[in-house]
């Protein structure tokens, strides 16, 4: 496990345009927060093992947001395993209470990956997409009208 420290200093997202949707949320506990500004470049549902075990549930809702789009506050652990594409897939607990909070290194990567269960207004999740779909229980449902993959898509 590695431990990362996210910098107040990127708190918060004063430079951008106050008219663009304001996503908000954060652990169990609030001691790490974040903002994104704009609508997600994805969002969805994800079948695959690894985010089955890292959520403790047959999936995991996620949202996809520039890095440049998304802020960060408080303390985080990381935890890494190999992605299906074969790199690292970084995931970011809470500190103190060790929820699940978003993928991606602060500072590093182009792209952040939100979980929706952190949000502050769950309302904001509209998946467009299951992922991993083939790895499902027969017992969870997809909902209607997402696009469904077997596989991770383009991979």
């Amino acid at each position: 496990m590695n431990h990362a420290g996210v910098s107040r200093a990127e708190w918060p997202l004063t430079d951008m345009d106050e008219s663009e949707k304001l996503v908000t949320g954060g652990c169990l506990c609030g001691a790490l927060r974040y903002e994104a500004r704009g609508e997600p470049q994805y969002a969805g549902l994800c079948y695959c093992g690894d985010c089955c075990r890292a959520s403790g549930s047959a999936f995991i809702a996620f949202m996809g947001f520039p890095g440049s789009a998304v802020r960060f506050s408080g303390a985080t652990r990381q935890t890494r395993s190999q992605s299906a594409r074969g790199s690292d897939a970084v995931r970011n607990f809470c500190a103190i209470c060790s929820s699940l909070v978003f993928g991606g290194v602060v500072g590093q990567d182009q792209s952040h990956t939100i979980y929706a269960g952190s949000l502050d207004d769950p309302t904001q999740f509209q998946p467009r997409m299951a992922i991993f779909a083939a790895n499902r229980p027969a017992w969870c449902a997809i909902p209607e009208g997402l696009t469904v993959f077997d596989r991770m898509p383009g991979g």
